[in-house]
């Protein structure tokens, strides 16, 4: 039977996307002065967090010298620094830092994935990478029974979610709407889509997204989570 921990090892053991196998490889061989000497995972980024989680946030890819690195998705990079710094402010992250993926980080309420799993150069994973990935995607939505809230963190993480939902029969000719900072959407089920621009230097440096436009995001996420969660338990005593 599927479950996160298969689904992870099936991940990390992937190497279906020749472009992003060179890339993840060569990044992990010859490192940026400020980490030589570091031990790169350099390979595909399994998700993290917790598997009831009521709160399932999708980015696009690990970075070169984050994830890529670290080994855990959204760590050790800047914008991991904005996430779980955030998610430790709204109460759903056991510290404000994520360096390692041995730092001792917990998450409660939440998992963490990606729409690609390995370090693209440029930050822009093909049309055919996107494809490879999907089963993956698919696999770990699935397997997130418990998730109410989903936060997509830029556009492409969005078409991403949108692509895995419309072809659940479920949502069958439900209208998205476009994606934009702040975008709710309420599902057929009751469930709950948040955007958010992603995290990225392209966007914290500008200040096309502010640490209180990124904070507000997941403070509904959360009271959503909440909402749904005290929802269930009154139904249940009915």
């Amino acid at each position: 039977m599927d479950n996160l921990k298969k689904l992870n090892a099936d991940i990390v053991r992937c190497d279906c996307c020749p472009r992003l196998v060179a890339h993840r490889e060569a990044t992990a061989a010859h490192p940026p002065l400020r980490h030589r000497g570091e031990k790169y995972w350099g390979r595909p980024m399994p998700g993290f967090g917790v598997a009831d989680a009521k709160i399932y946030i999708l980015g696009l890819a690990p970075a070169a010298n984050g994830g890529n690195r670290t080994g855990r998705i959204f760590t050790g990079d800047r914008s991991g620094d904005w996430l779980f710094s955030t998610l430790h402010e709204v109460g759903l992250a056991s510290q404000p830092h994520s360096v390692s993926r041995d730092d001792g980080m917990k998450v409660t309420q939440t998992y963490i994935g990606a729409a690609v799993r390995c370090a693209p150069p440029g930050n822009k994973p093909t049309i055919e990478e996107f494809a490879n990935c999907h089963p993956y995607l698919v696999r770990e939505f699935q397997n997130l029974k418990e998730a109410v809230v989903y936060v997509a963190l830029g556009g492409i993480a969005y078409h991403s979610l949108k692509k895995v939902l419309r072809e659940n029969k479920e949502f069958s000719g439900f209208q998205f709407p476009g994606f934009g900072h702040g975008v709710k959407v309420t599902l057929p089920n009751g469930k709950i889509v948040l955007c958010s621009y992603h995290p990225s230097q392209q966007n914290t440096f500008t200040g096309r997204l502010t640490r209180p436009m990124f904070l507000k995001v997941f403070q509904e996420a959360k009271a959503e989570a909440e909402r749904h969660s005290a929802s269930a338990n009154r139904r249940s005593k009915r």
